[in-house]
């Protein structure tokens, strides 16, 4: 008995010694996919409204930052298609996507004309735009003849048409007729809405995605670097992964116009690390 005792002792020490020798400390490497791949991370073009498309670009591609919603001061509405080849060509050589075209403001028809023709000539199938509500039909009327979607950008309590997404649903009604929202989640915030509930509940109508931070949760918050702000981005990112959003996500920094490029890197830097984080 007491040998057995002593045999299965010894067994037990061999065993641990074992499991001792073969336990290798883990790498601190990363392997597979990082969390942040879950998102196409871009950048709103009127973050960069005091600085040439050659300046942003080169910041963008500093930073590893691959999508660039467009503006106009850099491609105008009446530019040719020669132009537009030129310009992509020279996104293209910084591995930036010129995505999508805008925030274009609309209050005629001839300037909802304007920007549909304007996006078909560069070939893309959507733009950011912001119709007056009067021409709502008429935009609706384009999108059916063009083939070509309306993401209406949003403007929390900045007394511009469309405040929020529960405003485009209202007026639009059916998710299916080719307009629908960029969804800017600060506005959002700082015009009281709860964005978790709207991501959820308004996954069909969420086009196109600006992101940013706010120094607090009314009209009189100011964008404020990621992570220093109200917003929890944790939250957010769950949301969004919960409903499979494909889309891309833009930072629109509208602060230090002069000098954006320290906010915006640490502002991309943040939202990556959640998304790494939470994965």
């Amino acid at each position: 008995m007491k040998k057995n005792f002593v045999l299965l002792a010894m067994s037990a020490v061999l065993v641990l010694m074992a499991s001792c020798c073969n336990n290798e400390p883990k790498s601190a490497l990363v392997s597979g996919a990082r969390g942040s791949d879950d998102f196409n991370i871009g950048v709103a073009g009127y973050t960069y409204r005091d600085f040439s498309i050659d300046e942003t670009l080169e910041a963008l591609k500093g930073m590893g930052v691959h999508y660039l919603s467009i503006k106009d001061f850099w491609l105008p509405l009446d530019a040719s298609v020669e132009e537009m080849a030129a310009f992509k060509a020279k996104c293209a050589s910084y591995d930036v996507d010129p995505y999508i075209l805008g925030p274009i403001y609309m209050n005629s028809e001839e300037e909802v004309d304007a920007a549909f023709a304007y996006t078909a000539r560069f070939g893309i199938d959507m733009f950011i735009g912001v119709p007056a509500y009067e021409l709502l039909d008429y935009t609706a009327g384009k999108v059916k003849e063009t083939g070509i979607k309306v993401a209406i950008h949003t403007h929390g309590p900045d007394n511009a048409p469309f405040p929020n997404i529960k405003e485009i649903v209202t007026r639009v009604k059916d998710p299916a007729a080719g307009i629908g929202c960029c969804m800017d989640l600060g506005h959002s915030v700082r015009f009281g809405d709860d964005i978790l509930s709207d991501i959820a509940s308004y996954r069909d109508w969420i086009y196109d995605i600006h992101m940013k931070d706010e120094s607090a949760a009314s009209a009189e918050g100011n964008t404020w670097e990621m992570g220093r702000g109200v917003m929890d981005y944790k939250e957010i990112v769950a949301a969004l992964r919960a409903i499979g959003y494909s889309g891309k996500v833009s930072l629109e920094f509208e602060k230090n116009s002069e000098n954006p490029t320290p906010g915006v890197a640490e502002s991309i830097g943040y939202f990556r690390g959640i998304c790494d984080a939470t994965k």
